[in-house]
């Protein structure tokens, strides 16, 4: 009852969105497709692979965009490394980073700007803080003005955690300076029977999307992309290429759960509960010294 009320108390308020993030959305969305300057821009996505998911048709066009991985995608379990062939968890996590380097080399993204933080897959809730703090100073260090990210929708806790880090560091940021301009990136949550749901968000009303459809050429690039992460094969084939969707970030409120409190990591063995995310959420905003979401 308690995480009921909580979750419907949740504030998600409309993002003020600056000028430069509707610019960058415009861009996006240009049905010409120009190539952007995006030296100032990062991706951070929690998993090798959520790249070519959330936007993976987009990065060719973002010239000297950053990507920053923040897990290796390999559960400190043997038997998950044994299913892909590896003889151990440390080779797989070296088989996930090579999937990711080729995928994004396949968008002409460059090794150097891809940083891959190696945090244990399923564990990024446990490291907020540490989570939040390492992207504060890679935002700082590479002058990013722009981040592509997951948003909050319950579907894995990695997802989420890579959300709340991307608006804590840049609540962090607005402390000293101009934050960067959060846009965000639906891949999975439950729908209201529970089921998988994908590529869409969960509150239509807190913000207008921007889906934009993908060309031949678009689409045969994600496959490509797509097919490059062999060890995911199955588990990225209900995934849509011939679209993406991104908008401005809402004002998250991340002591209340996402999506109207269903949340689909909650039918795995994935670590995580909703009771287990807000006492973690509670206690990072306490030791990054952070007041109380949602952040305006």
């Amino acid at each position: 009852m308690r995480l009921a009320q909580q979750s419907a108390r949740r504030v998600e308020q409309i993002a003020a969105d600056s000028g430069q993030g509707r610019d960058f959305l415009s861009l996006l969305a240009d049905p010409a497709r120009p190539p952007l300057a995006a030296e100032d821009v990062a991706i951070v996505v929690a998993h090798p692979d959520d790249e070519t998911i959330g936007c993976g048709a987009q990065l060719r066009r973002l010239v000297g965009a950053t990507v920053i991985v923040l897990t290796d995608g390999a559960p400190r379990n043997l038997s998950t490394a044994q299913e892909h062939g590896c003889a151990s968890v440390d080779d797989y996590r070296a088989l996930r980073s090579r999937e990711v380097c080729k995928a994004l080399s396949l968008a002409n993204i460059r090794k150097r700007n891809i940083v891959e933080l190696g945090f244990s897959d399923q564990t990024a809730a446990l490291q907020l803080v540490e989570l939040t703090r390492v992207i504060y100073c890679l935002l700082g260090a590479r002058g990013i003005a722009t981040v592509l990210t997951h948003a909050y929708e319950g579907g894995h806790p990695d997802h989420d955690a890579a959300a709340f880090a991307v608006h804590a560091a840049a609540e962090l940021k607005r402390r000293i300076d101009e934050p960067p301009s959060i846009i965000e990136m639906p891949l999975y949550r439950a729908d209201s029977r529970n089921n998988w749901c994908v590529q869409s968000f969960a509150d239509c009303r807190a913000q207008a999307a921007a889906v934009i459809p993908l060309s031949k050429s678009e689409q045969c690039l994600k496959r490509r992309m797509i097919a490059a992460h062999e060890t995911q094969r199955q588990t990225l084939s209900p995934f849509r290429i011939d679209r993406e969707v991104f908008r401005a970030a809402p004002h998250y409120d991340f002591r209340s759960l996402p999506n109207r409190g269903l949340l689909l990591y909650e039918r795995y063995d994935w670590g995580m509960a909703g009771a287990r995310w807000l006492h973690l959420v509670k206690r990072a905003l306490r030791e990054l010294g952070l007041r109380d979401p949602p952040w305006a």
